[in-house]
């Protein structure tokens, strides 16, 4: 019987590629994201290199449509194994400068999100005896970012629900990570560059955050998705996995 992986976010960037990753990996991938578009064509991307994907295109943020793909998911596809949220959105904003709209919309999408996910799953890993929930939080979810005030609230919310997530059911065979990226090149990245006054600049600058000198990709985020949620990884839980090339060393 094939191991089933869903995966939130996937039409693009760090989604994307743990979708690709995990279908590489052999799981059959059922994957969640408002781009129905960009589901298409990351399915598209995985069967031509011989994967199995699935898309499911779903607001994250509205409970009932949760709920029923999950359990469409369940039917179709099969009782997931692994969970993976890695959807969320950013704000560049200090407290003064954020919107309630704003502050609604990042805690809705990088919070509420992964809780609706995890609430819709967690019966059906809990019938099986065992399942992974991996969320991709961020290091600002561990410390302070200037001018990401919404998006430090709500990756530190995420760490807190990973860690009480692992809490309440670790002794019923779940396990649930968070892993917290520094600087990943992704289509978002690219946005924010495009639109600095000096994108050259501001790429060495967000580079420079790491001790590594470089922007990480969204390949090695799927790298260490894979790791925790293989059997390598069955002796980490309710842990915030650091994965920023040093730049929360400094």
């Amino acid at each position: 019987m094939s191991t089933v992986a869903v995966v939130t976010g996937a039409a693009s960037g760090i989604g994307r590629a743990v979708a690709e990753r995990l279908a590489g990996d052999g799981y059959d991938v059922a994957m969640m994201d408002l781009d129905g578009a960009g589901l298409n064509e990351t399915g598209n991307r995985i069967r031509q290199a011989g994967g199995k994907a699935f898309g499911f295109p779903v607001n994250l943020i509205e409970p009932l449509a949760v709920g029923a793909v999950t359990r469409e998911i369940a039917v179709s596809v099969g009782t997931p194994e692994v969970l993976v949220n890695v959807a969320g959105i950013g704000l560049n904003a200090n407290v003064l400068e954020t919107s309630d709209d704003d502050w609604n919309r990042v805690l809705a999408v990088n919070l509420t999100g992964p809780f609706l996910t995890s609430r819709a799953t967690l019966p059906l890993m809990l019938d099986r005896g065992k399942g992974v929930i991996i969320n991709i939080a961020s290091v600002a979810g561990q410390i302070g970012l200037a001018r990401r005030a919404a998006y430090c609230a709500s990756k530190a919310g995420l760490v807190g629900l990973t860690r009480a997530v692992a809490v309440d059911h670790a002794h019923e065979g779940i396990r649930c990570v968070a892993i917290c990226p520094g600087t990943v090149e992704t289509e978002w990245i690219g946005k924010i560059l495009a639109s600095a006054p000096d994108p050259v600049a501001a790429r060495q600058a967000m580079a420079a955050r790491q001790l590594d000198g470089r922007m990480g990709s969204p390949d090695e985020v799927a790298a260490m998705v894979a790791f925790v949620a293989g059997p390598d990884g069955r002796f980490i839980n309710g842990a915030a996995l650091i994965l920023d090339g040093g730049m929360t060393a400094a």
